[in-house]
């Protein structure tokens, strides 16, 4: 079967399996209320310092990393679908815990749980993704799952802040029960979809396989460059505003952008994007990010940021929809779930990089050298992803050869 996307089947011809997916993952984001206002909990009912509210909130993305690997491990190990109940069962639990926890031993496990039980689902559902459906159909569902998550946290993060004024701890309930909800629906409606083991074939690790997977090991390499790059918006992006006089509330509105262009483009992009060649839709789309924040070098008002976050959000929209199946199509299919997991990782991995070099750059070099290195980083990033394309056609030959 051929690398390259083909044309995608009508929405009826997903399985019912994956839809009930894409419903548990937007409830689920529709219910990431505690998330982005942690740190104000902790700060104003927690009465903790900010740094040690950072500190919490850095438990929680811990947590995450381990979930990667620890998510795919459980997914090729005990199943896709228990992997999932588990994650969103014992996130509801951790949730509640974290919210009722006074004393600090307690918030530390709590948030740490929080984060390790609230991504186990990850390396599972891309699993399940990749299982369920054939290469051709992969980059359109990855996009809708995608689609999903980003509609559900844009409606959620507005939510939240009118709820926050009722009470924080609302705020823990309701996104224990929105987790609770999701996996009731995985429980419902998502059937095991792990390919059943050979006969006398003992499981294999993942570590001498991974170690002697030179292609993988450069996607990941490629990873967390590309994660290094994004999470400038998130860090470096805001301090340069500031330094150009502008407000943080301009900065909140012009990061809002990035969710309204998924929002409203996504749809409309995802029917083109089945037909591009896989690979080299994952290097452009890396390319188009770094040069969306390169522009950050000549502009300083708040539409020229404006125009920056539009360019590198439409290159997230072509990474976010294919990045999944070129991992699945790269993937031995025994291993799937724990490559997933260690992609995940290594994304995990970008986003604590980046912005450590973003800020130390941006402090001692200045913002055109900052923003132009982003620029340089994806030309550099692109190059090394096109590079690999004939290596990752032919790795998806054979796996589906072997399928």
């Amino acid at each position: 079967m051929s690398a390259v996307a083909v044309e995608s089947p009508a929405p009826a011809a997903l399985p019912r399996a994956f839809w009930a997916l894409w419903v548990c993952q937007l409830v689920n984001r529709l219910g990431s209320f505690v998330q982005p206002f942690l740190v104000l909990y902790l700060t104003h009912d927690r009465h903790l310092s900010a740094g040690t509210a950072g500190a919490v909130a850095a438990a929680v993305g811990a947590g995450s990393v381990a979930a990667q690997l620890s998510g795919g491990w459980l997914a090729d190990r005990v199943g896709r679908r228990l992997t999932m109940l588990i994650c969103f069962f014992g996130t509801g639990a951790a949730l509640i815990l974290l919210g009722s926890a006074r004393s600090m031993a307690m918030i530390w496990v709590t948030a740490f749980l929080v984060g390790l039980l609230g991504d186990l689902f990850r390396p599972a559902v891309q699993a399940t993704v990749a299982d369920l459906l054939e290469p051709g159909e992969r980059v359109r569902a990855y996009g809708l799952l995608f689609w999903a998550i980003n509609l559900g946290f844009s409606v959620s993060t507005v939510s939240a802040g009118v709820l926050a004024s009722v009470g924080y701890g609302l705020l823990f309930w309701l996104n224990a029960g929105t987790s609770v909800i999701a996996g009731l629906v995985i429980w419902a409606m998502v059937p095991e979809s792990r390919p059943a083991p050979e006969a006398g074939v003992p499981h294999r690790p993942l570590l001498p396989v991974v170690l002697r997977d030179t292609v993988f090991l450069l996607m990941i390499l490629l990873q967390i460059g590309y994660a290094t790059i994004y999470m400038q918006g998130y860090s470096t992006l805001p301090l340069a505003m500031a330094d150009d006089g502008l407000p943080s509330s301009t900065y909140g509105l012009v990061i809002a952008l990035n969710g309204v262009v998924i929002v409203l483009i996504q749809p409309f992009l995802g029917k083109w994007l089945v037909k591009i060649d896989r690979p080299k839709l994952l290097a452009v789309s890396m390319l188009v990010v770094g040069l969306g924040f390169g522009i950050g070098a000549v502009v300083h008002t708040w539409w020229g940021y404006g125009v920056s976050v539009v360019v590198w959000t439409i290159g997230e929209i072509g990474f976010a929809a294919v990045i999944g199946a070129v991992f699945a199509d790269l993937a031995p299919i025994d291993l799937r779930g724990r490559y997933m997991g260690l992609a995940g990782m290594a994304f995990g991995v970008g986003t604590v990089v980046g912005p450590l070099t973003g800020t130390n750059a941006l402090e001692h070099f200045g913002p055109t050298v900052t923003w132009l290195g982003c620029a340089v980083l994806g030309v550099v990033i692109f190059i090394g992803q096109y590079s690999l394309a004939p290596a990752l056609h032919a790795r998806a030959a054979a796996n589906a050869a072997t399928a």
